[in-house]
């Protein structure tokens, strides 16, 4: 039975945070299940922008949209859980690089293939062609809100 004080039409911002915390939890869950039961959707904010090469946590806030403070924040946390280190950029050595560790490259390994895990069963259940499609309006969607706002 339909819930009453649920829209039957979801607006924008309900799907996404649907979606978000849908996968959130299936994903952190199974990092869990992993060894990586120290880590929460919050530190997404970093970890899911970092590369192999790190980033300026200028650039990872800039990428995720969460001020540069609340990086710093997140950056320090997974510092003391053994995921992330600081090094100093080859390219400007005043500069600090965010880099993973191998606990944080092994975390990144684990993320990738629980997320093709997921998106391959949501492009299975809907077709291949249908979900590459969700996934490019999604993403057009997503920048000209973000884009919208200032972000």
């Amino acid at each position: 039975m339909p819930d009453p004080r649920m829209p039957a039409h979801p607006d924008l911002g309900m799907l996404a945070g649907r979606l978000l915390f849908a996968v959130q939890r299936e994903l952190f869950t199974a990092l869990a299940a992993e060894g990586f039961a120290d880590l929460s959707p919050r530190h997404g904010a970093v970890l899911a922008y970092l590369g192999p090469d790190g980033a300026r946590a200028t650039e990872l806030s800039r990428r995720s949209g969460r001020r540069k403070q609340v990086i710093g924040t997140m950056v320090d946390e997974l510092a003391t859980l053994g995921y992330v280190e600081r090094r100093p950029d080859p390219a400007d050595r005043r500069a600090k690089l965010v880099c993973p560790t191998e606990r944080g490259e092994a975390m990144i390994e684990a993320s990738t293939r629980i997320l093709a895990g997921i998106e391959d069963r949501h492009a299975q259940r809907l077709g291949q062609a249908e979900y590459a499609e969700f996934k490019r309006v999604l993403t057009e969607v997503t920048d000209e809100q973000r884009h919208f706002a200032g972000q």
